[in-house]
């Protein structure tokens, strides 16, 4: 489990098809083997330290679901410790399973902030909501507006500054997990519905 308040920017030291080895100097401070770490909102396992760098395996499923794949050697990723029953709640429940792809389709930036427009996979908008919350990322962040597959979010300068969102493009992936709060609903409601 996460908050989706990034710790830090890391750096892709080695990405193939079966692990990604990821520099992070923080997070791999006390991290040990079996540990959790959130990469751009994919929870992974850790599966070996060496120094500043952590190596996780990387399963198909999680390929086919992220863009994990994608990443190359050099590309900065948004690194979260798994919380603790200690851990301050700065964002919301995040469990580090992500519902799918969404893409950029609109950076415009303002004076102190900048409104960053995303389109969602199919089926994942009825999750989403004016005003809850959503990780893009795995970065905790407030829906401004959504209309059709279409949200947007506002953007601070320390959220632009301290994780990937700040450089990302136009046309760029992000992973997003929606609220599993509205996916539990949706199911309990379709379980009473079969039982009528």
């Amino acid at each position: 489990m996460f908050t989706g308040i990034v710790e830090e920017l890391g750096e892709v030291v080695k990405a193939s098809e079966a692990f990604l080895a990821v520099r992070g100097p923080l997070v791999t401070s006390d991290a040990g083997l079996g540990d959790s770490i959130s990469v751009n909102g994919v929870c992974l396992t850790v599966v070996q330290v060496d120094g500043d760098v952590f190596t996780a395996d990387v399963m198909a499923e999680t390929y086919r679901r992220t863009a994990i794949g994608d990443l190359r050697e050099g590309d900065r990723v948004n690194l979260e410790r798994a919380a603790t029953l200690t851990t301050r709640l700065g964002g919301h429940l995040v469990q580090g399973h992500v519902d799918g792809v969404a893409h950029i389709v609109k950076r415009t930036p303002a004076a102190e902030w900048e409104e960053v427009t995303f389109r969602l996979p199919a089926g994942l908008a009825k999750y989403v909501v004016e005003k809850g919350s959503i990780t893009v990322d795995g970065t905790s962040l407030t829906v401004a507006w959504i209309e059709g597959d279409e949200f947007s979010v506002g953007l601070i300068p320390t959220t632009l500054e301290a994780t990937t969102l700040g450089r990302k493009q136009v046309g760029d992936p992000v992973h997003i997990e929606t609220d599993v709060v509205a996916k539990h609903v949706e199911k309990l409601l379709e379980s009473a519905g079969g039982n009528r």
